[in-house]
């Protein structure tokens, strides 16, 4: 186990980046900070030479990989860092420089343990990306397929142990504190953090999710997921199909290209409601450099490191809070946040409801460019506190991935209604699975399910209520108290004596 000392130091030296970057400022100023952490704050600063404006996002990326990959987790949370923090973050780019090839060359070759020709007949030696994780080149097979090689970089697995240990240990000291901070539950978000981490740093993981997804859009014909080559995927490396298409990021390509930019952007859109609401498992991770437009008009996504998934019943509470907030419904959004366990009971559900017309109302009918979903979120987030709200961890990857799926939309097309798009998706979505006809079905289901637990159950009450054996059953005992005086063995044997004595006076009674 880490001590202590050492965590205080990683802080030390990553507090004093974030404070040569301006990034400590918003903590400092903040009156729920708790005072400890501000304290800390004032002695990161001193001595750094503070820029006017706050440069978070160049922070992160000086800090380190994991630092990165925490600070677009945090983009969507501005309850946690403040509105001018998340916007700034959401410009964080998952880029570093790229490894030579001959370290690449050996870790394909170790996780492989055989020789790089044995799989391909040839491989570029200069990466098409490179990220904090990974970076991937393009390569033929021995069969001849074109295909994309992602390569985890050598030693990261250790440095994200490392980093998230201490953020741990950081998150359940400020968690400690009480107050606002423990309502935000940061050592929950933490933990959730790691868990996704995890994921993306096993390919062979990475491999199951895309297929995964690739198997629950088959009703999304233009969303494209590449196919996986099993045979050269190991937990290290990660060997898919090799994609030609044109970054949705590169509007002024696309248009060239004779690409119809409103309705990629309206199949994205879809493409994420079906995945989030209907299948409730999606990819986590979309923005602009892992989403393509093939020739045909399909647009493809990569990168499947990180990907979120809801039950049903949330994804139900999920649409229905979307669907009221479309129509205008704030009642019923209202009633879902009290029935979902979001909003404590001891909270008015029409002054609930006031507090999201409040926040809906200005954006309904408003055009991307005058209509924000992280605008919206921001405004949720605002009345969180009014309201007792905790932090609900499930659901950030969701947040997260909402607001990169609208940057993306508004990019293809400013004047899109992210309301009118998502509309008749989520009504169609209520209908099937609230309607009469579901409720009838799950009712049958329900049933039939319990129908077919009874004989377990009833072997389970003969366990616990076994048939008599061949012993008489034994008389009914009259039930006595016992009365502990002070406990011990002399007290027992004063009991036993004077049992012994009543029943011998008994006897002598009975025989005169």
């Amino acid at each position: 186990m880490t001590a202590p000392a050492v965590h205080l130091w990683r802080l030390f030296k990553w507090g004093r980046i974030l404070a040569r970057h301006g990034a400590l400022r918003g903590i400092e100023r903040d009156a729920n900070t708790p005072r400890p952490v501000r304290r800390f704050a004032r002695i990161l600063r001193l001595g750094a030479s503070i820029p006017a404006t706050p440069r978070y996002a160049d922070a992160f990326q000086a800090i380190g990989p994991a630092a990165i990959k925490l600070g677009q987790t945090l983009a969507t949370r501005p309850d946690l860092v403040g509105e001018e923090a998340a916007n700034d973050l959401l410009r964080l780019q998952d880029a570093l420089p790229a490894l030579p090839f001959a370290v690449i060359r050996q870790r394909i070759e170790s996780s492989y343990g055989r020789p790089l020709e044995t799989f391909f007949a040839s491989i570029e030696e200069a990466p098409v990306g490179a990220a904090s994780i990974a970076q991937v080149h393009r390569a033929v097979t021995t069969d001849g397929r074109q295909v994309a090689v992602k390569v985890l970089r050598p030693g990261i697995e250790a440095e994200f142990a490392r980093a998230i240990e201490t953020y741990e240990w950081a998150a359940a000291q400020v968690e400690g504190m009480g107050g606002e901070a423990a309502r935000l539950r940061p050592r929950l978000i933490i933990e959730h953090f790691k868990r996704w981490t995890a994921r993306e740093l096993d390919f062979r993981r990475e491999a199951a999710s895309a297929s995964e997804l690739a198997e629950g859009m088959t009703a999304e014909p233009d969303f494209y997921v590449p196919a996986i080559d099993w045979q050269r995927t190991t937990g290290k490396v990660l060997t898919l199909e090799w994609l030609d298409g044109i970054k949705l990021s590169d509007r002024t390509a696309l248009l060239a290209a004779g690409h119809d930019t409103t309705a990629l952007a309206g199949k994205l859109i879809r493409a994420f409601l079906r995945q989030a609401i209907a299948e409730g498992f999606f990819h986590a991770d979309m923005h602009q450099g892992n989403l393509f437009a093939l020739p045909d008009g399909r647009i493809a996504a990569i990168d499947f490191g990180i990907m979120g998934r809801i039950d049903r019943r949330a994804r139900v509470w999920l649409a229905e809070i979307l669907y009221g907030l479309i129509t205008g419904n704030y009642k019923r959004v209202a009633e879902i946040h009290f029935e979902a366990g979001y909003v404590p009971s001891h909270h008015n559900v029409a002054e609930f409801a006031t507090a999201l017309r409040a926040v809906g109302e200005p954006m309904r009918g408003q055009p991307v460019k005058d209509m924000s979903v992280g605008a919206m979120l921001d405004g949720l987030f605002n009345i969180t506190r009014d309201f007792d709200m905790q932090t609900q961890p499930h659901l950030l990857l969701l947040q997260k991935t909402m607001v990169m799926v609208e940057g993306v939309a508004r990019g293809l097309d400013p004047e899109i209604n992210l309301w009118e798009t998502s509309g008749p998706f989520v009504g169609e979505w209520i209908r099937t699975e609230l309607g009469p006809e579901a409720a009838v079905a799950d009712r049958i289901i329900t049933d039939l399910r319990t129908l077919a637990r009874l004989p377990e159950l009833i072997r389970n009450i003969e366990l616990r209520y076994p048939a008599p054996g061949g012993a008489p059953p034994a008389p009914p005992l009259r039930e006595i108290q016992v009365v502990r005086v002070g406990g011990g063995w002399r007290y027992a044997a004063v009991a036993i004596g004077a049992a012994a004595a009543s029943a011998a006076g008994m006897w002598a009674a009975l025989t005169l």
